[in-house]
């Protein structure tokens, strides 16, 4: 817990804006309702999303359970993305604004720098839930309150998020969960039970990213539950990994990526020959193929510590296995809506 609390306060240097009554620890509230007595809280770190941000805080200000905070931390922006923020914050005393310094570089680093920023200002607050939200997503009115319903239902449900459909782009949502595994939550939405994060120490920084995969596999590791529901879905307005790289490099670098987070090379394979049949078609799965066996082949360091590795690899070997398994007795294949099954 002391740990945790240091790695929160890594952001000293943020700048709090809000002009509304605070509380004793000198943070703005809101009445918020909860669902089988579990309250939550939002933190998310934007850097340069006038584009869409407004989008985003539209979709939690129309939610039918708010949170009773939410910290949008501007990660240096240069752009508009400041100014829309705090015409909301003026207008919701329950959003909080949180301006870090201004730094050149964009990278995955910074961004968990900025969650533990927006963290470090509600560790106070009494909340069961904390939900790390991206400035470019939107969803339904009742999105929260039906993954707010399944840690209520699961005890040991950790990490909990949904599917999610990248707009004009596919006209299908992005994970078909027949053949992938519904443990890996999305990191556009990931909601954490307060004690599963603090298990784990939080978002561990990388530069190169795969934060939101190291997070769900050591909750896994210390007997948490992670869980995809497909009962609800969560709209990206723009395409996962665009914001650095050109879209039809995207699944190169997601090749590059999977090697580099310690994927097994016979899931590659059967993932890439999959992608084969998705936009874009042929050349992404691909691009899959190749990003993933010329890391392989340089060499190139991965992010996890090999005890990761080792785990998660021994995961998608036991999905593979009772994948042929399903083959072979010719069941259907259905993704139940609990996280044991």
């Amino acid at each position: 817990m002391d740990d945790q609390r240091t790695r929160y306060d890594r952001g000293t240097e943020m700048t709090p804006v809000c002009g509304h009554p605070v509380d004793e620890g000198g943070t703005a509230l809101g009445e918020a309702s909860s669902i089988g007595g579990l309250t939550y809280v939002l933190i998310t770190p934007a850097r340069n999303e006038e584009a869409h941000i407004e989008q985003t805080i539209r979709s939690v200000v129309g939610q039918t359970i708010r949170p009773i905070k939410w910290v949008i931390v501007s990660d240096g922006s240069t752009d508009r993305t400041d100014e829309i923020v705090k015409r909301y914050v003026a207008a919701h005393g329950w959003i909080e604004f949180v301006r870090m310094p201004e730094r050149k570089e964009r990278n995955f680093a910074g961004k968990v720098y900025a969650f533990d920023a927006g963290a470090a200002r509600v560790r106070h607050l009494p909340y069961e839930i904390i939900g790390n939200l991206d400035a470019d997503v939107s969803f339904g009115s009742d999105y929260v309150e039906y993954l707010l319903g399944k840690f209520a239902q699961y005890p040991r449900l950790g990490v909990a998020g949904t599917n999610q459909c990248e707009e004009r782009w596919a006209e299908r949502p992005r994970d078909d969960y027949r053949v992938t595994s519904v443990e890996e939550v999305p990191g556009a939405f990931q909601l954490f039970r307060r004690e599963c994060l603090e298990s784990i120490g939080g978002y561990k920084p990388s530069r190169h990213g795969g934060v939101d995969v190291l997070a769900t596999i050591e909750a896994r590791m210390g007997g948490w539950q992670t869980r995809v529901y497909t009962g609800r879905l969560l709209l990206h307005q723009r395409r996962q990994g665009t914001a650095k790289t050109h879209r039809l490099l995207v699944e190169f670098h997601n090749g590059r990526k999977d090697y580099m987070c310690g994927g097994h090379p016979v899931w590659e394979i059967l993932r890439a020959a999959y992608r084969l049949t998705r936009k874009p078609y042929i050349i992404g799965g691909c691009l899959i193929f190749v990003g993933y066996f010329s890391a392989r082949l340089t060499g190139i360091q991965t992010l996890f510590p090999p005890e990761v590795n080792r785990f998660r690899r021994t995961e998608q070997i036991k999905r593979l296995k009772m994948f042929y398994r399903r083959l072979r007795s010719f069941r259907v294949f259905h993704c139940s809506d609990s996280p044991t099954s």
